[in-house]
């Protein structure tokens, strides 16, 4: 009956799986790369989903202009130019992997190691502008993972004070410094304001800290972030002194190699355009 149940499906389709064949065009190392960066979006989905999810619950969340407005050289208050400028390193190095893994299906080694160099450059740029990034905010603004020097306030000078389910709005203050922390005499004090208007006009407050899974969630997911650049620049400089080795030659596949961690360095450049959505834009 079995042996006959078979005959019959192979009569109907005319074909029959030999084996050792490639499912959908692709090798077997492409699919296991598919399924890896598959499984690390769901990690990093579930990551930016909870920032998501608190960084809506919380009226008096940090404001991205104010947190990330400094640039080398001492200058401030310029938001957002010096992530932008990480970002672009970031998109520039995915598109010299691409020239990368088109020289390889051409067969062409020179040219592959020479793009994949320049892949490894653009990546050692983004983690330094990363280092930078982390340094000012850990030295310069005292940021940690459980202490936010960053208030919320407007730029009309209301400031939102509370725990982020209880927000009271009404008092006022003279717009300057965006983060709570400044130095006197050698040492730190947290910054306070004046009340302008209002019944306590001319009372002497503190302003409270922000909500501290601010820091603590930027320095995780940009650090995870960070260690996945950090693992694809080792990788690539790897696969690039087998390349010029001659390693790949034989195998006349179009280096694949090169093509399998080109999907992996793709990946992570996409990630951060969300984590940039969500960090430095909302």
């Amino acid at each position: 009956m079995a042996s006959n149940t078979v005959v019959h499906q192979e009569e109907n389709t005319g074909t029959q799986w030999g084996g050792g064949k490639e499912p959908f065009k692709a090798s077997y190392g492409k699919l296991m790369m598919w399924y890896f960066l598959l499984s690390d979006a769901f990690t990093f989905a579930g990551f930016l989903i909870a920032y998501g999810a608190l960084r809506f619950s919380m009226k008096s969340w940090p404001v991205p202009d104010f947190v990330f407005s400094s640039l080398p050289g001492g200058i401030h208050h310029k938001p957002l130019i010096f992530v932008t400028i990480m970002t672009f390193v970031l998109l520039a190095s995915s598109f010299t992997m691409v020239r990368a893994v088109q020289e390889g299906h051409r067969e062409n080694k020179n040219g592959v190691v020479k793009w994949m160099l320049m892949t490894v450059v653009g990546g050692l740029m983004f983690l330094g502008c990363q280092a930078w990034e982390w340094t000012t905010l850990i030295g310069g603004e005292h940021m940690s993972v459980t202490v936010n020097p960053f208030g919320t306030h407007t730029e009309a000078g209301v400031y939102m004070e509370g725990d982020g389910h209880d927000i009271k709005e009404g008092d006022t203050f003279n717009a300057g410094q965006s983060y709570l922390i400044h130095k006197v005499d050698g040492e730190y004090h947290q910054l306070e304001y004046k009340v302008t208007e209002g019944p306590d006009a001319g009372k002497v407050k503190q302003l409270s800290f922000g909500p501290k899974a601010f820091g603590a969630l930027f320095f995780f997911i940009t650090g995870f972030h960070g260690f996945h650049v950090l693992s694809g620049v080792a990788f690539l400089l790897i696969i690039t002194l087998n390349v010029a080795t001659g390693l790949y030659v034989k195998r006349k596949n179009g280096y694949e190699m090169v093509e399998k961690i080109g999907l992996y360095w793709h990946f992570v450049d996409l990630v951060w355009v969300f984590v940039f959505l969500l960090f430095y834009l909302l």
